[in-house]
């Protein structure tokens, strides 16, 4: 069982976050400051930390920074009531797994700490067969054998979905973003993810997404982009690099998004990869950026021509002068970089107009077209 170090001030808060992962499964130890936590890490053994940024005493960051100095591969998770482009980029720099701005939606939190546990469990592992441990390989179980059989039915029965991508200022349409669907029991895409990690069968569903996105290609309007999610290790699939795969075949219209992007350390000759797909025609995207510090990292090993501002931005823009200050902070970042921007989860007009306001032109969301079998024209 995981074993989690819960690092919060708050009482209350510390109490509630200590309820709702305990009772998702995971072991869990807690510090009132980052002192106490400090102190914790070095005397026991953590596959990850999840930690307030602000704390007295002892920050977040500066605990994180003393983590690393203890361990390079332990994740940190960070929660801010406060997201500030400076201490992102301190984030960064000590290796952060990513971060959740308060109030914390609770599924995010569980989903985020059990990813960060898994990586710390990952990596522990590896230290110890490094030091001479093998660990004993294990038939799979009965749980496992029933999953396998949802998961291929799923497979059988997935589909694309397109949301439309739009341009403000020209109000024309801009591209698609193309969204994995299955009529099966596990027909959600967090629940397709998390099937195929936990039965080492992530190449066995990028390849199928991409395989029915290439067949639906033909049918897109001329000149729209596809966006196609991609997770990090999909990276590893020889597949992915092929010339002669459907994808890459329509590769001149395609942006990968990259997601799960606190897997791209595992990811070996990263740079020649990310090459070797522009050279196939390919552009590539990072999703997210200011959910999680993880966006900022992999600026230099993707260097991507898109970028994507999270919805937990974009919601509420037009009536929060912080969220404001970020995404403009964000957009002159970018433009300095020759990057583009998509402002993602758009639902009023207010915000559209905010975000055009401080510099954004190009948009995803509700306000524009819901996810829909086909290519759908956008509301404009």
């Amino acid at each position: 069982m995981s074993q989690i170090l819960l690092v919060e001030d708050d009482p209350i808060v510390r109490l509630a976050y200590t309820k709702v992962l305990r009772t998702s499964g995971l072991e869990l130890d807690t510090a009132s400051n980052g002192a106490e936590a400090l102190e914790k890490v070095r005397h026991g053994q953590f596959d990850a930390v999840v930690s307030d940024i602000n704390m007295p005493g002892l920050s977040g960051i500066e605990l994180l920074r003393a983590v690393r100095e203890l361990s390079l591969d332990v994740p940190v998770v960070l929660v801010t009531g406060g997201p500030a482009l400076e201490t992102a980029v301190r984030a960064v720099e000590y290796g952060a797994y990513r971060y959740l701005t308060k109030p914390v939606d609770i599924d995010a939190l569980r989903d985020t700490v059990h990813r960060a546990a898994e990586a710390g469990e990952r990596a522990r592992r590896r230290r110890e067969t490094a030091a001479g441990a093998p660990l004993p390989a294990l038939a799979p179980s009965e749980d496992e054998l029933q999953l396998a059989e949802r998961f291929d039915a799923a497979l059988e029965r997935l589909w694309i979905a397109f949301q439309p991508i739009v341009s403000g200022g020209r109000r024309s349409l801009f591209g698609y973003e193309a969204l994995v669907r299955s009529d099966a029991e596990l027909g959600r895409p967090d629940q397709l993810l998390a099937a195929a990690e936990r039965l080492a069968r992530l190449a066995d569903l990028g390849r199928a997404i991409r395989a029915r996105v290439a067949a639906e290609a033909l049918d897109a309007p001329p000149g729209a982009l596809l966006f196609v999610n991609l997770h990090a290790r999909d990276l590893e699939d020889p597949e992915l690099l092929d010339p002669h795969s459907p994808l890459s075949r329509v590769a001149r219209r395609v942006v990968l998004e990259i997601t799960e992007r606190t897997a791209l350390v595992e990811v070996s000759d990263i740079g020649a990869k990310v090459e070797r797909l522009r050279s196939l025609g390919y552009r590539l995207a990072v999703d997210d950026l200011g959910a999680g510090y993880a966006g900022l990292a992999s600026f230099a090993s993707i260097q991507p021509e898109v970028v994507k501002l999270d919805m937990s931005l974009v919601r509420g823009v037009n009536g929060n002068v912080l969220k404001q200050s970020v995404v403009r902070s964000m957009v002159r970042l970018a433009e300095e970089l020759g990057i583009l921007v998509i402002s993602e989860g758009i639902e009023s007009r207010e915000e559209r107009e905010t975000l055009a306001a401080l510099g954004c032109d190009l948009f995803q969301g509700y306000l524009f077209g819901k996810p829909a079998r086909g290519f759908l024209p956008p509301v404009l």
